[in-house]
């Protein structure tokens, strides 16, 4: 429930929920929640409606498709305030005392451009680069100005992970963490941290906008969360694309002038990324379904506990967590490990626990595969020849390793029954991001 008029700056939501007090204020906004006209067309996520999917009774209609985030129908409208910037301008809000690299200073010049002259920029750096650390200039810039702003991304665990690091970097600007498991009520901030999800629910509310790994799912190909973006930006808005490895989408509109582009190839510690050792497997698959592993496998499992090396265990799908589990426990591993994946309810916790360094490894589906942290951990990769691990992908599992400057290195072992054209890609990605490295 909307309790206060600041809830509604840049915020969208059905008069269904609106109180009473607030119904009447001069400077609220509507809009048809539901385009009736050339198409049936849900006004807060894009989506077109099929007329018999949608109907409801006496010639109205609702949209299906956003329904979990409150019903959007032809009987209310869409109410808004337009987003008033109403912050005090702090001319130098960032509590962050570290330092940035050249190359990294050079890339923090570049964000503060691109949040000036509000342009749409790519920024390309490899896992690892510093990404957030190079964000913080530009959002201390915008700050400055007065200007709103917003970072998302598509998956939840990387919101949680950067809440706590952009809070810390502007203690004295409020910030708010947005997510469907969040517990948090929402509150008028100037620093959003969202899901791309969550964008639904805002109205040309950010003056900057900042989408995380936008080359993930479910962002990646899906038009209701683009749809989103553009409504939750200002018509006049900056936009920055961060990724590690752009789709073919990002590239084209690199290519056709639309996206302006840098890269940096070399991590902010200046060590290369660490490549992928290939060991085949026979009969792999089949093992695991058996819920048995490789001797080699369990030895390298025993070994990484016995040298109290923590690890991510990855496996391509959710029906091969309890299988390999299983596998572990009857080969009598002594460890404290865990299962996740991306519905798992307890998912939040467990990663958590991994953090805070209470599990000696987590055996995960590909929702671990980026945005998150565990300093100094190994990574095994069981089938990594599955269909489920794209190139892409295997290069951010690879990514996890040797994020931090006391180890910038590590083990980066994928288990597999063919070296396949993705494991082959992932290979040449990292040493066509090593050599440009070298170069520098």
């Amino acid at each position: 429930m909307i309790n206060h008029i600041s809830e509604l700056y840049g915020r969208q939501l059905s008069s269904l929920e609106l109180p009473s007090e607030l119904a009447n204020l001069p400077q609220l906004n509507q809009r048809d929640a539901i385009d009736l006209k050339p198409k049936l067309r849900c006004a807060r996520c894009g989506a077109k409606l099929n007329r018999k999917q949608a109907a409801l009774p006496n010639g109205q209609f609702y949209c299906y498709v956003c329904i979990q985030m409150k019903r959007m129908d032809t009987l209310h409208q869409l109410v808004f305030i337009e987003e008033p910037n109403r912050f005090p301008k702090k001319l130098d809000a960032l509590s962050w005392d570290g330092q940035l690299t050249g190359l990294q200073e050079v890339c923090a010049d570049m964000v503060v451009d691109v949040f000036k002259n509000r342009k749409r920029h790519l920024l390309w750096a490899v896992t690892g680069a510093g990404k957030t650390e190079m964000l913080f200039k530009g959002i201390n810039w915008g700050i400055a100005h007065g200007k709103r702003i917003a970072i998302a991304s598509p998956r939840i665990d990387v919101c949680i992970e950067l809440f706590p690091r952009i809070q810390a970097a502007f203690q004295k600007t409020p910030v708010i963490l947005l997510h469907g498991k969040s517990e948090q009520p929402y509150k008028y901030s100037q620093i959003v941290i969202c899901t791309t999800h969550q964008l639904l629910r805002f109205y040309h509310a950010f003056d900057i906008l900042i989408i995380d790994e936008v080359d993930v799912f479910p962002f990646s190909g899906n038009p209701m969360l683009h749809f989103g973006v553009n409504n939750a930006i200002k018509p006049n808005g900056a936009m920055l694309y961060l990724t590690a490895t752009p789709d073919q989408h990002l590239l084209s509109q690199v290519r056709r002038k639309r996206l302006s582009i840098s890269y940096l190839p070399i991590r902010y510690h200046g060590h290369l990324l660490p490549e992928p050792t290939i060991i085949k497997i026979k009969n792999l698959s089949h093992q695991i379904t058996l819920k048995s592993l490789n001797k080699r496998i369990l030895k390298m499992i025993a070994q990484l506990i016995s040298q109290k090396q923590r690890f991510l265990l990855f496996v391509p799908h959710i029906k091969d967590l309890a299988a390999v589990k299983s596998a572990i426990q009857q080969a009598h591993i002594q460890a404290n490990f865990d299962t996740v994946y991306s519905a798992d309810p307890d998912r939040i916790e467990k990663v958590a626990a991994m953090r805070n360094r209470r599990l000696d490894f987590i055996i995960t589906t590909t929702i671990l595969e980026r945005g998150v942290t565990f300093p100094g951990t190994d990574v095994l990769v069981l089938k990594a020849d599955d269909a489920i691990f794209s190139a892409a992908a295997l290069v951010q599992i690879a990514g996890r390793v040797g994020r931090s400057s006391e180890r910038p290195d590590g083990r980066v072992l994928f288990y597999c029954e063919s070296h396949c054209a993705t494991v082959r890609s992932c290979q040449r990605q990292i040493r066509q991001m090593n050599q440009r490295a070298w170069r520098l």
